[in-house]
């Protein structure tokens, strides 16, 4: 028994060691809430079936490829014999197949870099380009030049290839008869895609004038995101405009630049529509074959499927390793942590 101080002849039970006993001694059991319709059908809806989906439709077909990547089908019988690693030996030592890998890597180096200058200049100008008076706004029009630019983005890669293609022909093109017209007649009959020279760089800009326009826009929204009392306090201290958008607006929407990275060069390491829209047979010298290209030609026109599943599954890590660069790349460069702290 334990005496209270000033409470007279009243005693408390004393706990062992002589605490005293609370509400919160003892082991403590964990309450287990019942199951509800709602949570469980929150689970199902939002979990449950994207998570289904994505197993039926991403990795599944991940898994089949892998496994006749293995073997020596030929797609179009249900008889094949497993060959291990033979098919993945084989890409090693394919001209074909490593001069595709090669054109691909260069798109996606390339490619991503122009479009994300150009769409970051034309993003920086039609939000802070305006007058350096008053209000910090983008320059007159904006509204227009932001409708006009998606124009490209949504027509269909494929009709954006096509559309390129007649417009590039040697014969009737578009561009030969402007620059003949004004006297360039060396360009007469220049094939734009049917030179070894010009093939590649050609099929970069058609792939750059169909992206800028989305990319432009997704910055445009980060831009947006910025408070416009930085961009004052900064030009009040005197900072010009190239100062503001190099010190305030790109570390300001780093993760954003990051992703749209990621997605261009994604896209740049694939490239079948434009290419095939472009050059269907893979330009002169092979000088524009894609490895998805690659993989179509193998897969359909020469019946060799496991060696095209092969062909899918370098595609992949090379998609993963490109990925795992760019996240390094802007780690080591001072980008977020694994905590997100900056």
């Amino acid at each position: 028994m334990t005496a209270i101080p000033g409470g007279g002849s009243r005693m408390l039970p004393s706990a062992e060691g002589g605490a005293l006993a609370g509400p919160g001694d003892g082991p403590r059991k964990r309450r287990v809430g019942r199951l509800s319709f709602d949570s469980v059908s929150f689970f199902v809806v939002f979990l449950g079936v994207p998570l289904a989906l994505f197993l039926i439709f991403v990795i599944w077909p991940f898994v089949q490829a892998a496994f006749y990547a293995l073997t020596d089908w030929s797609g179009f019988t249900a008889e094949f014999n497993v060959i291990g690693l033979d098919n993945f030996a084989a890409l090693l030592t394919d001209p074909r197949f490593i001069n595709a890998v090669g054109n691909s890597v260069t798109f996606g180096i390339f490619i991503p870099l122009i479009t994300i200058a150009i769409a970051l200049v034309f993003a920086i100008l039609i939000t802070v380009g305006g007058s350096g008076k008053g209000q910090i706004r983008g320059v007159r029009a904006s509204g227009f030049y932001r409708v006009v630019s998606l124009f490209p983005y949504v027509i269909p890669g494929i009709a954006v290839g096509i559309m390129w293609r007649l417009i590039l022909d040697p014969s009737n093109g578009l561009v030969n008869g402007v620059l003949t017209a004004i006297g360039l007649d060396r360009f007469e009959s220049f094939a734009w895609l049917g030179n070894v020279g010009t093939a590649m760089p050609v099929t970069m800009f058609v792939v750059v004038w169909g992206f800028v326009g989305f990319y432009m826009l997704l910055f445009i929204a980060a831009i947006k995101g910025v408070p416009a009392e930085t961009y004052e306090a900064a030009r009040i201290d005197g900072a010009g405009r190239f100062r503001m958008s190099w010190s305030i607006t790109l570390p300001l929407i780093r993760e954003n630049v990051q992703t749209a990275y990621i997605y261009i060069g994604i896209a740049a390491l694939d490239l079948f529509v434009y290419v095939q829209a472009l050059n269907p047979q893979g330009g002169p010298d092979n000088s524009t074959l894609v490895m998805s290209q690659q993989l179509f030609r193998t897969a359909f026109t020469e019946g060799k499927f496991g060696y095209a599943s092969a062909m899918g599954v370098a595609m992949a890590i090379v998609t993963l390793v490109f990925a795992a660069l760019v996240f390094t790349v802007n780690r080591l460069s001072g980008g977020k942590d694994e905590g997100g702290r900056q």
